[in-house]
């Protein structure tokens, strides 16, 4: 008899604890969804320097096969939030983190794919801001680590991604300025003249042959001044995303200390 209440008891004990299973779910760990997708943005970054470093197809693909499991985290991780009934910090900033964390990966993508596509080499203003890019990552996922359990060093590594944003824009300005520099266009010429010259003299037999290599320097300059213009842009775009997730960060750490 004695037996039989207990088992009864086991059993009202276990319905009530599904009940309330059903009622009030576990708590997803945020903590770790957002570590992991800050992981494969690292991943990303690093792949993204070899890939500048050494110019390698196999790299770009890992580039590219990163960004696809990066979106697919990043809805993962928007599907655990809709389904969650409570959240560990401000749900709006969950959201927000997921989506921007992302961004960062996707300009990775966009960097490499344009590259290939226009057939830009990589200089050393596209190295030194993928290498920033993959310093502000690492900060990023150190940050985010330590939200629960070091606020104070998670604020110095969302400051540090922060940090890194504003010498990406440094080197960003620095490029642009000696990309479209008269001296740089003198340069450029020596290297390039005969390529342009060739290129562009059937397509303007009627001028001067002198008028006809003049423009064929000129335009060859800027179409490689402006292809190079975009890829920096690129890298800028994904720095300023990354900034944009180290003030999430921010934001988090100064609602739950």
């Amino acid at each position: 008899m004695t037996n039989k209440a207990g088992a009864v008891t086991r059993e009202s004990a276990s319905r009530f604890s599904r009940l309330l299973n059903a009622m009030f779910p576990r708590m997803p760990d945020f903590h770790g969804l957002l570590n992991e997708q800050c992981a494969l943005v690292v991943s990303g970054m690093d792949v993204l320097v070899a890939f500048i470093e050494t110019g390698d197809a196999a790299k770009a693909m890992e580039v590219r096969r990163l960004e696809h499991e990066g979106d697919k985290l990043k809805v993962r991780n928007i599907d655990v939030l809709n389904q969650s009934f409570s959240t560990p910090f401000d749900r709006e900033d969950i959201f927000r983190a997921i989506t921007t964390i992302d961004e960062g990966l996707n300009y990775a993508k966009t960097t490499v794919r344009e590259m290939e596509i226009l057939g830009v080499e990589p200089d050393k203003h596209m190295l030194e801001m993928a290498r920033l890019l993959s310093q502000g990552a690492k900060a990023l996922q150190a940050g985010f680590m330590k939200v629960k359990t070091d606020p104070a060093g998670a604020e110095r590594d969302a400051a540090a991604v922060r940090k890194t944003e504003r010498q990406v824009e440094k080197i960003y300005r620095s490029a642009i300025a000696e990309l479209f520099d008269p001296e740089h266009y003198a340069q450029d010429l020596k290297v390039r003249r005969s390529e342009a010259e060739d290129d562009l003299a059937p397509l303007l037999e009627p001028m001067e042959q002198q008028e006809c290599n003049a423009v064929g320097r000129g335009l060859s300059f800027v179409l490689r001044a402006l292809k190079r213009r975009e890829i920096y842009r690129h890298i800028s775009n994904a720095s300023d995303h990354m900034a944009h997730a180290g003030d999430i960060l921010h934001d988090i750490v100064v609602k739950t200390a």
